[in-house]
């Protein structure tokens, strides 16, 4: 059980920002890190003309040995600014990340390793926002 946590926990500390989709996904999944690179590169979040694009959303799913999910995944945070139309949108976009990304291609270590337990992955769209420019912080030499 303490195993199980510890694994939940670091996969909920973990972030899948739209910039994960620009690197390379691994050909075979060995690491935890692996698990949530190759999910950043599934993840497509809904436009901004469908739905808000500052949504969080969490899941927990979990995997076979052979990498297919296992059970349901359960979405278990949703930002409190969404409306019924962005969870609606950003519910359809998890799937379809999860669909796209597996079966998950597990080394055969990795795969005795994770199967059957939960990974919390937090999907976002977060735009980073430009530094604000403080140049009466500036100093100046007269």
């Amino acid at each position: 059980m303490r195993r199980r946590n510890q694994l939940l926990w670091m996969a909920s500390a973990l972030l899948l920002p739209a910039s994960a989709c620009a690197q390379g996904a691994p050909a075979q999944v060995n690491t935890i890190q692996d698990v949530f690179t190759k999910l950043g590169t599934c993840w497509k979040p809904p436009p901004p003309s469908r739905a808000n694009p500052d949504i969080d959303i969490t899941v927990i799913v979990s995997f076979k040995r052979s990498g297919e999910i296992l059970g349901h995944p359960k979405i278990t945070y949703e930002s409190e600014k969404a409306t019924d139309n962005d969870r609606v949108e950003y519910r359809i976009a998890v799937m379809e990340a999860l669909q796209r990304c597996t079966p998950m291609p597990f080394t055969e270590s990795m795969a005795g390793a994770v199967a059957g337990r939960p990974f919390a992955v937090r999907f976002y769209n977060h735009k980073p926002q430009p530094a604000e420019k403080k140049a009466w912080l500036t100093p100046k030499i007269l």
